[in-house]
């Protein structure tokens, strides 16, 4: 070994070192709040506000410059981070792991109030708090294996939120750009998902996407979104009917959303608009039967959801009220 190699060996050496000595005092710090963060994890999970308005893609979009969704005067982009070590693109996060990462990352972030997360000694561990079976598939299709790749495709991803004002008086736009999580230390071997790491696997938040869960989330119940987890397209509709309701409770009157529109929100992977009806129209039926409180109905051209039950019927202290539909900074 060279004189330059000892030197970087060392300095990776401290680096890791005091990570990990940072690691240690943060889950001291977390400990006395353990029992109440599992309680509340248990029954409770958290989406951001405007990623319940426009999501994630469904399927892999492929080699494509920028995916896009919208919403009204909201926009959603996304854009593949790098893998510097191949000079390749990592690729997009797609399906329904991502979402249930982001569902992980923003609970764990208002429960804790800290833009640093533990992920755990070993990648079993992690999959069975995100409510995946660590024993499921073998080889590239293992749901280990998986799990591990949109783990990187997530926490890289360039995400934009973008919103429109058209006013009477006035015209303008506003724009959010962020990542997920632009530092962190991931020692998993997804070969091995049982084998413990030397150092704990640990990501921070880019402070713009910390501060905007913190700014706004929407609750749902865990066990429903369990009951859905396999199907993106149940897990974004469940979430946009959680939120739609509150919205319809607040005003004290339906919200009706066209076919159309919703597709345009959820269902941009399907050319045929009729696909998309008929799938969608099958989700919801499904999600009723875990969201017993959905008052949902089929009107012509589109759906109408009524006043009805929160998904979740004791809200913890930590949730704010919901706020319409701009992202402000």
């Amino acid at each position: 070994m060279s004189e330059l190699e000892r030197v970087i060996a060392r300095a990776q050496r401290t680096v890791a070192e005091r990570d990990e000595r940072d690691r240690q005092e943060r889950l001291k710090a977390l400990a006395g709040r353990s029992t109440e963060r599992q309680q509340l994890a248990q029954e409770t999970a958290y989406m951001a506000t405007p990623l319940v308005q426009a999501t994630l893609p469904h399927s892999d979009p492929g080699n494509v410059p920028l995916y896009v969704r919208r919403n009204g005067n909201l926009t959603f982009s996304i854009q593949p981070g790098a893998d510097p070590r191949r000079g390749a693109l990592l690729g997009y996060p797609y399906g329904s792991l991502p979402r249930l990462l982001l569902y992980w990352i923003t609970t764990e972030a208002k429960l804790t109030k800290s833009p640093t997360l533990e992920l755990g000694p070993n990648l079993r561990q992690f999959m069975l708090e995100i409510g995946l079976n660590p024993n499921n598939g073998r080889g590239a299709r293992s749901d280990a294996r998986r799990l591990s790749e949109q783990m990187r495709r997530l926490f890289r991803a360039r995400l934009s939120i973008s919103y429109e004002i058209n006013r009477p008086a006035s015209r303008g736009e506003g724009w959010l750009d962020m990542q997920v999580a632009p530092r962190g230390h991931l020692f998993w071997d997804p070969r091995d998902p049982a084998q413990d790491a030397l150092w704990g696997s640990w990501i921070e938040l880019d402070p713009k996407f910390f501060e905007m869960v913190m700014k706004s989330a929407v609750p749902m119940d865990t066990h429903a979104l369990k009951a859905l987890k396999r199907s993106p397209l149940a897990l974004d509709l469940y979430a946009w009917s959680t939120y739609v309701t509150d919205q319809a409770n607040r005003m004290g009157k339906p919200r009706s959303v066209a076919w159309k529109l919703l597709q345009q929100q959820f269902g941009s992977e399907y050319t045929n608009p009729k696909d998309f009806k008929r799938k969608a129209k099958a989700t919801f039926l499904k999600i009723a039967e875990v969201y017993p409180g959905l008052r949902m109905e089929f009107v012509r051209g589109g759906i109408a959801i009524n006043p009805g039950s929160p998904s979740i019927a004791r809200q913890p202290a930590a949730v704010h009220a919901l706020p319409g539909p701009q992202t402000k900074r």
